[in-house]
């Protein structure tokens, strides 16, 4: 089976592809295929991301174990935060230049780079994580995502996905758009994009950052991700005001991958990276569901003062509104962001027919 047909369906052949390496031409007495049995890899990986920072660092260093494992000692990972590093926003560059063979990172972080990417991370009112996962793995999307990062000499892969993410935290109470005016919040993506069209002003910052700008006023509202790790920063300790998310139904991790350091790798080293991508991409989805659900039980016993608040209707309204503005401006400004968002909106017309049927309908009788 040929790389590209394993990319194009989504990592979902790369078990076939894995069985298939293993019965080349065996040397006497079993054991690996010839072409790679005494062949050793060492790569490096660089994240996003501080030291020993929780769940968002499980995944490649998992990763690098199953590699270990699955390969005998003959694959290992070096995984180095951005604490070693020292450049979170630079992981992009680090990869495609061949200083890192691998990153771990999240896609809408380059956008200025190509705009599509920040469509390949999550969309302001768009798929949820089931939604997503169909569409990359089963309705195109994996192709699609081929053809955005190929051109800079890249692969990249789903890593994970945190599932709907919190509005942020905020020190004063948003009770109109018109409290969006002069604000400066930390949030990345096409949802800083969208606030900004309110009169906020994005920030984008590495996570080591943000505690410090928030108590220090540098920043005056801080979207993260979700309780799981929120509480872990401290921000309930500084802020009073903790809003519901509308910006980042389903935001996915991503795995950067040097495209001519993977096609260097035997068949068989390729499908180990394949598969045990996969399973880490689905143990972090799992793992950040199930630590929300203790981080939420922590906010309400420890924290009774923070409010956990929705935001007003006229203010979903508005974000609603200024989001399809922006998808409409890039659309039309740019081909490849056109051609993406295009196929998302169409999948998210078709999947939201069976969504309400079936998980909307039992979540509303549970």
């Amino acid at each position: 089976m040929k790389r590209r047909d394993v990319l194009r369906t989504g990592l979902l052949s790369g078990v076939a592809l894995f069985g298939a390496a293993c019965q080349q031409k065996r040397p006497e007495g079993g054991g690996q295929p010839a072409a790679s049995a005494h062949v050793r890899v060492h790569w490096r990986l660089a994240t996003s991301w501080p030291p020993n920072f929780p769940i968002f660092e499980h995944g490649p260093r998992r990763l690098a174990e199953l590699l270990e494992r699955l390969s005998g000692g003959r694959f290992t990972l070096e995984v180095d935060s951005a604490g070693k590093h020292k450049a979170p926003f630079g992981v992009f560059d680090m990869v495609r230049s061949g200083t890192y063979h691998m990153g771990h990172t999240a896609a809408y972080y380059w956008k200025g780079k190509e705009p599509a990417m920040a469509l390949l991370t999550t969309v302001p009112f768009g798929m949820n994580v089931w939604e997503q996962y169909a569409w990359l793995f089963y309705g195109g999307g994996m192709e699609l995502m081929e053809k955005v990062f190929r051109p800079h000499g890249l692969l990249s892969f789903p890593a994970g996905n945190t599932g709907v993410q919190m509005g942020g935290w905020f020190r004063k109470e948003i009770r109109s758009v018109h409290d969006f005016r002069g604000l400066k919040i930390r949030i990345p993506g096409l949802g800083g994009e969208v606030l900004a069209r309110l009169g906020a002003e994005p920030i984008t910052l590495p996570a080591g950052e943000l505690y410090t700008a928030l108590e220090k006023r540098v920043i005056d509202a801080v979207e993260w991700v979700s309780p799981a790790i929120d509480l872990l920063m401290g921000f309930q300790e500084i802020s009073e005001y903790y809003y519901l998310g509308w910006h980042e139904p389903a935001a996915e991790l991503q795995y950067l991958v040097n495209e001519r350091a993977f096609e260097e790798l035997p068949a068989d080293f390729q499908a180990m990276l394949l598969v045990a991508m996969k399973e880490t991409a689905l143990d972090t989805t799992s793992e950040f569901f199930a630590r929300n659900i203790e981080g939420l039980e922590t906010l309400r016993t420890k924290y009774p003062l923070v409010k956990v608040l929705r935001f007003p209707d006229e203010v979903i309204a508005e974000l609603k509104r200024q989001t399809q503005l922006l998808l409409n401006e890039y659309a039309a400004r740019d081909s490849l962001f056109r051609q993406v968002w295009d196929h998302q909106r169409r999948f998210l017309e078709r999947a939201r027919q069976w969504t309400e049927i079936s998980e909307y309908y039992y979540l509303t009788i549970r």
